[in-house]
Protein backbone atom coordinates (compact mmCIF):
# COMPACT_ATOMS: atom_id res chain seq x y z
CA UNK A 1 0.00 0.00 0.00
CA UNK A 2 1.12 3.24 -1.06
CA UNK A 3 -0.03 6.69 0.71
CA UNK A 4 0.05 9.22 -1.44
CA UNK A 5 -0.91 13.06 -2.02
CA UNK A 6 -4.46 12.89 -3.38
CA UNK A 7 -4.74 15.07 -6.54
CA UNK A 8 -7.98 16.05 -8.12
CA UNK A 9 -7.90 13.22 -11.02
CA UNK A 10 -8.30 11.24 -7.70
CA UNK A 11 -11.47 12.39 -6.74
CA UNK A 12 -13.39 10.04 -9.13
CA UNK A 13 -12.37 7.27 -7.44
CA UNK A 14 -13.07 8.89 -4.06
CA UNK A 15 -16.59 10.20 -4.42
CA UNK A 16 -18.26 6.73 -5.02
CA UNK A 17 -16.62 5.53 -1.13
CA UNK A 18 -16.79 9.21 0.22
CA UNK A 19 -20.29 9.40 -0.93
CA UNK A 20 -21.74 5.95 0.21
CA UNK A 21 -20.32 6.78 3.92
CA UNK A 22 -21.79 10.22 4.28
CA UNK A 23 -25.19 9.30 2.66
CA UNK A 24 -25.22 6.63 5.31
CA UNK A 25 -25.21 8.77 8.33
CA UNK A 26 -23.57 6.12 10.40
CA UNK A 27 -20.03 8.20 11.28
CA UNK A 28 -19.70 11.80 10.03
CA UNK A 29 -21.24 14.92 10.83
CA UNK A 30 -21.79 15.94 7.21
CA UNK A 31 -25.13 16.42 5.75
CA UNK A 32 -26.20 13.06 4.42
CA UNK A 33 -27.45 15.17 0.97
CA UNK A 34 -23.97 16.81 0.42
CA UNK A 35 -23.39 17.24 -3.42
CA UNK A 36 -20.14 16.19 -5.42
CA UNK A 37 -19.22 19.44 -5.80
CA UNK A 38 -19.61 20.00 -1.63
CA UNK A 39 -17.97 16.74 -1.01
CA UNK A 40 -14.73 17.34 -2.95
CA UNK A 41 -14.46 21.22 -1.83
CA UNK A 42 -14.88 19.83 1.51
CA UNK A 43 -12.11 17.07 1.44
CA UNK A 44 -9.20 18.14 -0.87
CA UNK A 45 -7.46 20.58 0.95
CA UNK A 46 -4.51 22.89 -0.31
CA UNK A 47 -1.07 23.70 1.52
CA UNK A 48 -0.47 23.79 4.29
CA UNK A 49 -3.60 21.21 4.64
CA UNK A 50 -3.24 17.86 3.23
CA UNK A 51 -5.06 15.40 1.48
CA UNK A 52 -4.04 11.55 0.70
CA UNK A 53 -5.08 8.65 -0.73
CA UNK A 54 -3.70 5.02 -0.20
CA UNK A 55 -3.86 3.13 -3.43
CA UNK A 56 -2.67 -0.36 -4.12
CA UNK A 57 0.13 -1.57 -6.47
CA UNK A 58 -2.48 -1.64 -9.01
CA UNK A 59 -3.10 2.25 -8.08
CA UNK A 60 -6.71 1.05 -6.95
CA UNK A 61 -7.81 3.99 -4.18
CA UNK A 62 -8.37 1.95 -0.68
CA UNK A 63 -9.13 4.91 1.10
CA UNK A 64 -8.07 9.06 2.02
CA UNK A 65 -7.68 11.03 4.36
CA UNK A 66 -7.26 14.37 5.25
CA UNK A 67 -5.26 16.00 7.90
CA UNK A 68 -4.87 19.94 8.86
CA UNK A 69 -5.11 22.52 11.84
CA UNK A 70 -7.80 21.67 14.12
CA UNK A 71 -8.43 25.31 14.79
CA UNK A 72 -7.39 29.03 14.29
CA UNK A 73 -5.06 31.49 15.77
CA UNK A 74 -3.79 30.65 19.13
CA UNK A 75 -5.07 27.17 18.69
CA UNK A 76 -2.98 26.20 15.43
CA UNK A 77 -0.55 24.24 17.18
CA UNK A 78 -3.25 21.43 17.34
CA UNK A 79 -3.75 18.93 14.32
CA UNK A 80 -7.06 17.64 13.05
CA UNK A 81 -7.70 14.35 10.54
CA UNK A 82 -10.83 12.73 8.99
CA UNK A 83 -10.28 9.33 6.91
CA UNK A 84 -12.51 7.10 5.13
CA UNK A 85 -12.23 3.82 3.37
CA UNK A 86 -13.74 2.39 0.58
CA UNK A 87 -16.18 -0.45 2.00
CA UNK A 88 -14.77 -3.03 0.09
CA UNK A 89 -11.23 -2.37 0.91
CA UNK A 90 -12.51 -2.39 4.82
CA UNK A 91 -10.34 -4.56 7.38
CA UNK A 92 -7.26 -4.47 5.53
CA UNK A 93 -5.27 -1.84 7.40
CA UNK A 94 -5.83 0.80 5.48
CA UNK A 95 -7.42 3.14 8.17
CA UNK A 96 -4.85 2.36 10.21
CA UNK A 97 -1.98 3.46 7.85
CA UNK A 98 -3.95 6.81 7.26
CA UNK A 99 -3.93 7.49 10.34
CA UNK A 100 -0.49 6.41 10.87
CA UNK A 101 -0.20 8.77 8.36
CA UNK A 102 -1.33 11.79 9.66
CA UNK A 103 0.02 11.00 12.84
CA UNK A 104 3.40 11.40 11.48
CA UNK A 105 2.58 14.29 9.19
CA UNK A 106 1.24 16.27 12.20
CA UNK A 107 5.06 15.80 14.17
CA UNK A 108 6.39 16.51 10.80
CA UNK A 109 4.63 19.81 10.30
CA UNK A 110 5.31 20.47 14.44
CA UNK A 111 1.96 20.24 15.93
CA UNK A 112 1.75 19.53 19.48
CA UNK A 113 -1.35 17.24 19.52
CA UNK A 114 -3.98 15.79 16.95
CA UNK A 115 -7.81 16.51 18.22
CA UNK A 116 -11.00 13.96 16.99
CA UNK A 117 -13.66 16.32 17.72
CA UNK A 118 -16.56 14.35 16.57
CA UNK A 119 -16.11 10.54 16.89
CA UNK A 120 -19.43 8.74 16.91
CA UNK A 121 -19.42 6.25 19.89
CA UNK A 122 -20.91 3.63 18.03
CA UNK A 123 -18.14 3.87 15.45
CA UNK A 124 -16.77 0.95 17.49
CA UNK A 125 -13.92 0.20 14.83
CA UNK A 126 -12.99 3.76 14.83
CA UNK A 127 -12.64 4.44 18.72
CA UNK A 128 -10.73 1.02 18.97
CA UNK A 129 -8.35 2.06 16.12
CA UNK A 130 -7.47 5.62 17.71
CA UNK A 131 -7.18 3.92 21.36
CA UNK A 132 -4.28 1.94 19.78
CA UNK A 133 -2.61 4.53 18.30
CA UNK A 134 -2.68 6.64 21.41
CA UNK A 135 -5.74 8.08 21.36
CA UNK A 136 -7.74 8.39 24.60
CA UNK A 137 -11.36 10.06 25.40
CA UNK A 138 -11.37 13.86 26.66
CA UNK A 139 -14.97 13.50 27.19
CA UNK A 140 -18.44 12.81 25.09
CA UNK A 141 -21.44 14.99 24.07
CA UNK A 142 -24.27 12.82 25.05
CA UNK A 143 -26.89 12.72 22.60
CA UNK A 144 -24.54 14.52 19.56
CA UNK A 145 -25.19 12.51 16.61
CA UNK A 146 -28.43 11.05 15.23
CA UNK A 147 -27.50 7.58 14.43
CA UNK A 148 -30.38 6.39 11.70
CA UNK A 149 -30.69 2.96 13.17
CA UNK A 150 -29.82 3.61 16.84
CA UNK A 151 -31.39 7.23 17.48
CA UNK A 152 -29.28 9.93 19.64
CA UNK A 153 -25.55 8.72 21.11
CA UNK A 154 -22.71 10.40 21.80
CA UNK A 155 -19.68 12.18 20.42
CA UNK A 156 -16.40 11.57 21.45
CA UNK A 157 -13.69 14.18 21.42
CA UNK A 158 -10.36 12.55 21.39
CA UNK A 159 -6.98 13.51 21.81
CA UNK A 160 -3.22 12.01 21.19
CA UNK A 161 -0.47 13.75 22.31
CA UNK A 162 2.39 13.97 19.75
Amino acid sequence: MLIREATAADWPAIWPFFHQIVAAGETFTYPTDLTEEQGRDWWLLSAPSRSVVAVDESGTVLGTAKMNANHLGNGSHIAGASYMVDPAHAGRGVGRALCTYSLEWARAAGFRAMQFNAVVETNVHAVQLYHSLGFEILGTLPEGFRHPQKGLVGLHIMYCPL
